[in-house]
């Protein structure tokens, strides 16, 4: 039986890996895009813009009963939302068509809190540990997914290269169906007079993930701009990007680990919440040690100072694992599943609004943006000391 768990959550892994990678074809096809629909730079970044506001919204369809039921179809659908698109993008004649994909294509994100479902059933004190490894497939898929596009685009041209993609996210998501168990999510009425959202629990723990999010959803286009700005390569611009993937990706199993050692001592709500707390602290400080660094390469274009610091700015996905696991730990099972959506709306509303903050206070003044940036992690470890001290719902509401 455990094989067979973490055999799942290795499954779970590659299909995180597969949705999130083969997204990397827009970034990678973006001239030979521009020149098929003969638009603006800034009408291509429209695409992002809407892709980054469709994660956001994607926390709003787990209140509905789109995800009740088999949670094989559930999944389905989730990873359904970024392969469909995926087909239609290189078809569509209308560029404004293509930017509507591609909020769609946000919806993938859903993949997340559904495996966070999945993972609660099959352990307790593991839990940080099995979604460490499964969020890093969201990393990983940005390694390897930007390398194979390049591959696909030289190979088989732009287009064929989206069919091809979209074609690999079912491929895995057939094998994937064909290994893991299905069980069905619901929803108990017993459940329905509890208001996730009248908690102030659920607010302010949704909001220590939020910093976090602000910068892993700012940094890379942040980083790329003022790296072309002090003259670096394409190269080197890109490098930075793959290094501090690789980072996020390595964090987030690492503190998964420490998630899981820590709860081990003990496996009660408390307990658990207790070791969930500790993971996003040292994860945050770590953070805050990695962005000092950042900023002061970025100011000075120390490219050298800057490849290392985004090793330890990559510890903001540490926070990840813990963050992701505490909605069974906290809540009541009955009302779990409903509570990590809402704790994923709460936390990813920083997707909406991080990078246009950032580059409002970037014209302003550089040295403003980095020090938001910095910031950011002593936020997350302010709203962690409060959560901390709060009742949980679990304790409020029992089992």
């Amino acid at each position: 039986m455990a094989d067979k768990r973490w055999k799942t959550v290795i499954l779970d892994t590659l299909v995180m890996t597969a949705g999130f990678g083969t997204l990397s074809m827009m970034g990678v096809a973006k001239p030979d895009i521009i020149s098929h629909f003969g638009i603006s730079n800034s009408a291509y970044d429209l695409q992002h813009v809407a892709y980054v506001f469709g994660l956001f919204v994607a926390f709003l369809l787990g209140h509905t009963k789109l995800y009740e039921g088999s949670f094989k179809r559930s999944v389905a659908i989730a990873l359904s939302w970024a392969a469909i698109p995926q087909l239609l993008i290189p078809y569509v004649g209308n560029w404004y068509l293509v930017v509507a994909l591609r909020f769609i294509q946000g919806f993938v994100v859903s993949l997340v809190p559904l495996f966070s479902t999945q993972i609660a059933r099959f352990f307790v004190a593991e839990r940080p540990f099995a979604k460490g490894i499964i969020l890093s497939g969201i990393f990983w898929g940005g390694v390897f997914g930007s390398i194979s596009a390049r591959y696909l685009v030289e190979a088989v041209g732009w287009k064929m290269g989206f069919v091809v993609t979209a074609i690999i996210m079912y491929a895995v998501l057939l094998l994937w169906w064909l290994l893991v168990e299905d069980f069905e999510i619901i929803h108990e009425k017993t459940g329905s007079d509890v208001n996730i959202w009248k908690m102030p629990f659920t607010w302010v723990l949704g909001l220590t993930f939020f910093p976090a999010l602000w910068v892993i959803f700012t940094i890379v286009g942040f980083s790329a701009s003022l790296g072309y700005d002090l003259g670096w390569t394409k190269d080197q611009v890109s490098n930075l990007s793959t290094t501090l993937n690789v980072s996020k990706a390595l964090w987030s199993i690492a503190m998964g680990f420490v998630g899981f050692q820590l709860s081990k001592k003990n496996t009660t709500p408390r307990g658990l919440f207790k070791a969930i707390v500790q993971v996003m602290m040292i994860s945050y400080t770590i953070a805050f040690i990695g962005l000092i660094l950042y900023s002061k390469a970025m100011l000075a274009g120390n490219y050298a100072m800057a490849l290392a610091s985004v090793v330890l700015v990559g510890a903001l996905q540490g926070t990840g694992p813990a963050f992701w696991t505490s909605a069974p730990a906290t809540y009541p099972k009955r009302i779990y599943p409903k509570a990590s959506f809402a704790l994923g709306l709460i936390s990813n509303s920083a997707n909406a609004i991080a990078p246009s903050v950032t580059e409002a206070l970037a014209s302003i003044s550089e040295k403003l943006a980095l020090a938001e940036l910095t910031l950011m992690p002593l936020l997350g470890i302010l709203t962690l000391v409060t959560v901390s001290r709060m009742r949980l719902p679990v304790e409020e509401l029992g089992e």
